[in-house]
């Protein structure tokens, strides 16, 4: 059974019953019988049901937003802005994907050469609980668009979401089949990529998770696209706006209680201004109200799960042990459930934990440097390059470090954020391929030339 707990009290919700091996291979049968005939649709039909998807998500978005809270502990508000966002992206491929999927004319000693994109199948999509909507609608939004269908292993914690998701296509007037929700847990993910049904595989998650799946997918010669780990460098040089700078650290912290791959985590800070920077960090977190994510306002929510607090934890008395100096937080909060503190610790240094790795959590590494050149160096002394940012009030010069930090994204005055627009992913260990944007539509299609003579 699959158990769907509530952070708030870490009381069950509902229990669902898995599916067996025989019932997994019948449900990817019948979605590939169902992709033989999608793959043939037009991209008006296609469209018109994505836009029926956004203006299910629109109208019953308070209804998914509390499945969501109920289920991971996300904030009210966080959760019904995710699922607006979940209607974005079915608006936007609607409306683009036909045109970023046009056959491209190359010029070659033919008579006519060009590029024609085909879908490649039935895509399976391992998803993670911190977005449990969002990351399933910027997978699936443009990968159906493109003609290819869809079967979705979520996380363990959120079978509700899963399933809501499920009916959201169902009742858009998408084919029965064509995108189909699996209740396995991790162990049975080998079958399914074994299947010979199974095109490709997109996952978002841990990086061992992500190494898993690769390996798996490597030996039966399937596609994948990883995006997964991040410790996001969140850079201030000495002419930053510190009083932006601040307000959107806080934001960029404490979104989805820090658990998230592009929060950011490692705030790389010049010397002549890290004191003002701390001190009004802490000002704002002790400001922060923790209580039930259902009430608009409370700040601070629960962790996903115990085993979540429980590292988080280790990795803050570690780093303290290491010699990280505690500023605010640093422990689990007074109260039943999943909650942790917001914490700062300051003279963050090489070596220690909180330095080298991903903190799922709301834990703030204030690491000082002495100027612009350190601050590359640190922000890419890390083997993780998902997204990140710098602040200056000289873009120029913001522009240039953003073209030396390694990463998929960097952004300059603002916190880096996804977008449908904009092509996301990371290099390193946070992953391999890009979701969003022009270029995400065709990670999951043959790009096949045709040489007419």
């Amino acid at each position: 059974m699959m158990r769907s707990v509530n952070p708030v009290n870490n009381e069950m919700i509902r229990e669902y019953p898995e599916h067996f091996p025989e019932d997994i291979t019948v449900i990817i049968q019948s979605v590939h019988s169902a992709w033989e005939l999608w793959k043939e649709t037009s991209f008006d039909y296609r469209s018109r049901l994505f836009r029926n998807a956004a203006l299910i998500l629109r109208d019953k978005k308070n209804v998914y937003a509390r499945q969501m809270t109920m289920e991971m502990g996300k904030l009210i508000r966080e959760s019904v802005a995710e699922i607006e966002k979940c209607a974005l992206v079915c608006d936007y491929y609607a409306e683009h994907a036909e045109a970023m999927l046009k056959d491209e004319d190359i010029s070659s000693d033919a008579r006519r050469s060009f590029v024609t994109f085909q879908p490649l199948g039935v895509i399976l999509a391992v998803m993670p609980w911190n977005f449990p909507f969002w990351q399933v609608f910027r997978f699936a939004a443009p990968s159906l668009m493109a003609g290819n269908a869809a079967v979705l292993k979520h996380a363990s914690n959120v079978p509700g979401c899963a399933l809501a998701i499920e009916e959201i296509f169902q009742e858009a007037g998408f084919p029965a089949d064509l995108f189909r929700t699996l209740m396995i847990s991790s162990g049975a993910v080998e079958q399914v990529i074994a299947d010979s049904n199974i095109a490709a595989v997109t996952l978002t998650g841990s990086e061992k998770a992500g190494s898993d799946v690769a390996s798996l997918a490597g030996k039966h010669i399937k596609k994948t696209l990883l995006e997964l780990g991040g410790s996001d460098p969140f850079i201030v040089l000495d002419d930053a706006d510190l009083n932006a700078a601040v307000k959107t650290a806080v934001t960029a912290r404490m979104i989805n209680q820090g658990q998230s791959c592009i929060a950011a985590k490692r705030f790389i800070v010049t010397q002549s201004v890290v004191v003002h920077f701390e001190n009004e960090m802490r000002n704002a977190f002790a400001s922060l109200k923790t209580g039930d994510p259902m009430d608009p306002a409370t700040h601070v929510a629960p962790l996903a799960r115990p085993d979540i607090v429980d590292e988080i934890e280790r990795q803050v008395n570690d780093s303290i042990a290491e010699g990280a100096r505690l500023v605010i937080g640093g422990k689990r909060s007074d109260r039943p459930g999943c909650y942790f503190e917001p914490t700062i610790l300051a003279d963050v240094k090489r070596g220690m934990r909180v330095y080298h790795e991903e903190t799922f959590g709301p834990v703030v590494a204030i690491i000082p440097v002495s100027g612009e050149a350190e601050a590359i160096t640190v922000a890419n002394d890390n083997e993780f390059g998902l997204g990140g940012c710098v602040w200056t009030k000289d873009l120029q010069r913001g522009e240039v470090v953003a073209r030396k930090v390694v990463t998929g994204a960097m952004f300059v005055n603002g916190m880096t954020k996804s977008d449908p627009r904009l092509s996301f992913g990371g290099v390193k260990k946070s992953g391999y391929g890009r979701e969003l944007g022009s270029i995400g539509i065709k990670e999951f299609v043959n790009a096949k030339t045709i040489w007419i003579g």
